[in-house]
């Protein structure tokens, strides 16, 4: 009989990494999909190979990487769920994986879906009525498993079939981490990354910037993201202004520019690179916020632009 096969929503922290470790060691095969957008994860489009052989041989993990940006996008300008703190659709972000998830599971031959997520750890999304309702939107109601939290939610049809045994998952609750460290100490994990943050769209400068940029433009492209992401923002009447902090971010803007958008510096002066998007802006405001920004600069009478090619 051949091994029941899960694909698990691999985040890289520390309950993802439980969750497909309780389902291996039931004799289960785990693929472990990774989705990435600009705005998580994105460091490993186009690295897929990569990817697949880091998990499986940290892990025993097989390693899927998929783009859903275009969806994210498109599904970011308007989140029927809205949003949290900042620019986080949290509800629809979980929504559009698990349905992308779902959508995966003939081309890799998947018999369900699981998840980290543990009943009360994150106030938006993983309250017990809310996972159950997200379910349902994301129709994946009775095939998706979630090891950790499993024994405090119903039984799921991977367990009614007789593909996971119900009495060798867990019942974790809550934001505590004790539970997960000690079962980490249990499997010999010991090089997980500590609790983040969270998302960068919940940091309230990125939240901000992005909700205006969304109501200025009508949506976002993904070159348009990831610059939203990069620098010091200047965002006016008519103008969208983006400047370097440092080196690489200059060398990004460089590489993110394209023909109609307008690149400039100070003329002899080392600093900042900045990138008018769309080329609309008036260059003597731009001279102005570049000069602020490049301390060599503060001090003499006249700069002057110059302008570089895209």
């Amino acid at each position: 009989m051949a091994r029941a096969r899960a694909l698990l929503l691999f985040s890289g922290g520390l309950d993802s990494m439980l969750a497909g470790k309780v389902l291996q060691a039931q004799g289960i095969e785990v693929l472990a999909v990774r989705f990435v957008t600009p705005f998580f994860h994105w460091k490993w489009r186009g690295r897929e190979e990569e990817f697949d052989r880091v998990l499986r041989e940290k892990y025993g993990f097989r390693g899927l990487v998929r783009d859903i940006s275009n969806e994210y996008l498109a599904m970011l300008r308007d989140p029927p769920h809205g949003y949290g703190s900042a620019a986080n659709p949290c509800i629809d972000c979980k929504i559009l994986m698990l349905r992308k998830a779902r959508e995966m599971m003939p081309e890799v031959g998947a018999d369900f879906l699981a998840t980290g997520e543990v009943v009360g750890q994150r106030p938006m999304s993983q309250r017990r009525n809310i996972m159950r309702h997200i379910e349902k939107e994301a129709g994946v109601s009775g095939i998706l498993l979630r090891p950790l939290c499993a024994r405090r939610l119903p039984p799921t049809e991977p367990e009614k079939r007789g593909l996971v045994d119900r009495e060798k998952l867990y019942d974790f609750c809550g934001r505590g981490r004790k539970p997960q460290m000690r079962l980490a100490e249990a499997f010999g994990i010991r090089d997980y990354p500590t609790p983040a943050g969270g998302c960068v769209l919940t940091d309230p400068i990125i939240g901000e910037r992005l909700l205006r940029l969304l109501e200025l433009r009508g949506g976002l492209s993904v070159r348009e993201a990831e610059l939203a992401l990069l620098g010091r923002h200047f965002i006016e009447e008519g103008m969208w202004l983006v400047v370097g902090r440092r080196e690489a971010e200059n060398r990004k803007l460089r590489e993110l520019a394209r023909p109609g958008d307008r690149l400039f510096r100070l003329r002899g002066v080392p600093g900042p690179t900045g990138l008018l998007v769309e080329g609309r802006g008036d260059p003597d405001r731009v001279r102005e916020i570049l000069k602020r920004y490049t301390p060599r600069a503060r001090n003499l009478e006249a700069v002057e632009l110059e302008e570089l090619s895209p």
